[in-house]
């Protein structure tokens, strides 16, 4: 079980608003985020990864404190080892595409099914700038799974894909996600496109 109890100021338009999000999540669960822009959503996913910090709240997985305010308890993102994938994709410019998984794990068979998974195989010694933004989102979510993680936060991480590579990619990531008992956070501007992947769904605004 993942209980989270969050409050944390936001820069807007309109002035201060504040991010409140109290709810238990269940373990290996999917969990569908959208909202307007602006209302902290992303902030919401780096709060849980330990790159934000609000300014009062409890994160507990399984038993384990992530963050505790009162107590001045936050484990830092290594420590919380949570893949996370961004909506910029924070490649890295010098790395192939294959060296980007490599980076994240020594494992050459599950290298080479990620880069299944993603449709990389011919390009695997490229770099980012010679990938379409598509090709480089579908790197994105294969190094966040390359250490596969228990927790994963993924934020609009389907945008720059065409339906029917969307389509496939979410069908092998459920897959994924049930063998490694992933429990998964995704930010979606559009629902509708996570149908038949989360079970869950939260309206941040």
């Amino acid at each position: 079980m993942i209980s989270i109890d969050i409050e944390k100021k936001l820069k807007a338009y309109q002035g201060q608003q504040v991010l409140k999000i109290s709810g238990e999540f269940a373990t290996c669960s999917i969990t569908k985020i959208y909202g307007p822009s602006g209302a902290g959503k992303t902030t919401f996913l780096k709060v849980i990864a330990g790159f934000v910090q609000p300014e009062k709240g409890n994160i507990t997985v399984e038993g384990l404190t992530w963050l505790d305010t009162a107590s001045k308890i936050s484990l830092p993102p290594q420590k919380r080892m949570a893949g996370f994938v961004f909506q910029d994709y924070a490649l890295f410019p010098n790395m192939t595409v294959l060296q980007h998984l490599q980076y994240a794990t020594k494992d050459a068979a599950w290298i080479q099914r990620l880069l299944a998974i993603g449709k990389l195989e011919t390009l695997a010694t490229h770099k980012p700038e010679y990938l379409s933004g598509g090709q480089q989102q579908r790197l994105a979510i294969l190094r966040a799974l390359a250490t596969k993680p228990k927790f994963l936060l993924m934020d609009e991480p389907f945008s720059a894909l065409d339906p029917e590579m969307k389509v496939e990619l979410i069908n092998e990531l459920k897959l994924i996600f049930n063998e490694l008992g992933t429990t998964v956070f995704i930010v979606s501007h559009n629902p509708q496109e996570l149908e038949g992947l989360a079970e869950h769904e939260m309206n941040i605004h």
